[in-house]
C-alpha cells in the first residue's frame, strides 16, 4: 500500500489496460434535472469500464448563493467544476506517486474562478460573442511529498 492505494491492485490494471487498451476506455454521464428556482439536481446511475457498464447511484444537489437568487442549500455549478477538476487531479497525482513508490505527505489544489455575470444576464454584447457564461478558471498547485526510496 502507498498513499493508501493498493499498488498490486493498481500494477494488474495497468498490465490489463497496456495489454488491451479497450479496458482502459472509461465512459461517464451526468443527467440534471430543475428542481426548481436555482437548483437543480445531478444524478449519476452508471458508468462504463471497457465496455462493461457498472451501477452507481449518487445525487449531488446544485444551488446558488442568496446573493444569484438562490437558497444557499448545496454548492454552485461552477463550484462543482473546480471541485471535480480539483478531484481529478488528485487523483491522478495520488496514484501517479503511488505507482511510482513514492509517498506522499499532502496534496492540496486550489482552483480559482471566475465568472462575468453581464454575458450571462445578456447585458453586455462583446461579453455575450465570447460566451454567455464565460468562466476563467485558474489552479495553483501546491504539492508537498516525501520521496521514500527502499533498500
Amino acid at each position: 500500500m502507498v498513499n493508501g492505494i493498493d499498488v498490486d491492485a493498481l500494477m494488474g490494471v495497468v498490465d490489463e489496460v497496456g495489454n488491451d487498451p479497450a479496458k482502459g476506455m472509461i465512459g461517464f454521464t451526468v443527467r440534471s434535472a430543475w428542481t426548481g428556482q436555482t437548483r437543480s439536481e445531478a444524478m449519476v446511475e452508471s458508468y462504463t469500464l471497457g465496455g462493461e457498464v457498472i451501477e452507481r447511484r449518487f445525487t449531488m444537489p446544485v444551488d446558488e448563493p442568496f446573493e444569484l437568487l438562490g437558497t444557499n442549500t448545496a454548492p454552485n455549478p461552477q463550484e462543482y467544476l473546480m471541485a471535480a477538476l480539483n478531484a481529478c487531479m488528485t487523483v491522478g497525482y495520488v496514484a501517479g506517486a503511488a505507482v511510482r513508490g513514492i509517498t506522499l505527505e499532502s496534496v492540496e489544489i486550489e482552483t480559482t474562478g471566475q465568472l462575468d455575470l453581464r454575458g450571462f444576464l445578456g447585458i453586455d454584447e462583446t461579453v455575450m460573442k465570447t460566451s454567455p457564461n464565460y468562466f476563467n478558471v485558474s489552479r495553483p498547485i501546491r504539492l508537498d511529498a516525501e520521496l521514500v526510496v527502499e533498500g
